[in-house]
């Protein structure tokens, strides 16, 4: 399953719809302004928070948390330093690793889990300015986490890149 993610810096108080493969709306990434922390909720179509999402404070990495009904879900690290391409690890509570790699800043990149292509994020199929792609691959993989997944390394890259 194929969703549309406009493209954009998140930062406080962004908010923007994720749609499917027909532009229906889906998801809602809601940027909660007045944090000290890069704050985000993925809601669903009917204002439902699914997915809690924020930076985390006071790490010697950045890292992303993700909580799933008040939860801990998953965190999100940078991998290794690379110059071309960018790679992050993405711990779920349950011992389940999943790596991010490719050129994120360029939209670019896979998730994938031990070997096994998971999703897909890309501009390159796409015609429409300031957007990009999600497409899930696995039918079995929660489509929710995985676009948490793409917004929340994007974050960390954009966030690196202003940092340098």
């Amino acid at each position: 399953m194929r969703f549309l993610v406009r493209d954009r810096l998140l930062g406080f108080g962004d908010d923007y719809w994720i749609e499917d493969e027909h532009g229906e709306k889906v998801f809602l990434v809601d940027g909660k302004a007045m944090r000290l922390r890069d704050t985000f909720e993925l809601k669903d179509a009917r204002g439902r928070v699914l997915i809690d999402f924020h930076r985390k404070m006071l790490t010697l990495r950045d890292t992303m948390a993700i909580e799933r009904d008040g939860e801990p879900l998953a965190t999100i690290r940078r991998k290794r330093l690379s110059l071309l391409r960018n790679h992050y690890r993405v711990s779920l509570v349950d011992g389940t690793e999943l790596d991010v790699g490719g050129k994120v800043l360029d939209r670019e990149f896979a998730v994938e889990y031990d070997g096994e292509l998971l999703a897909v994020v890309s501009r390159r199929w796409l015609h429409v300015r300031e957007t990009y792609g999600v497409d899930v691959v696995r039918e079995d993989a929660d489509p929710a986490l995985l676009i948490v997944v793409a917004v929340c390394v994007i974050h960390l890259a954009e966030q690196e890149r202003e940092d340098d």
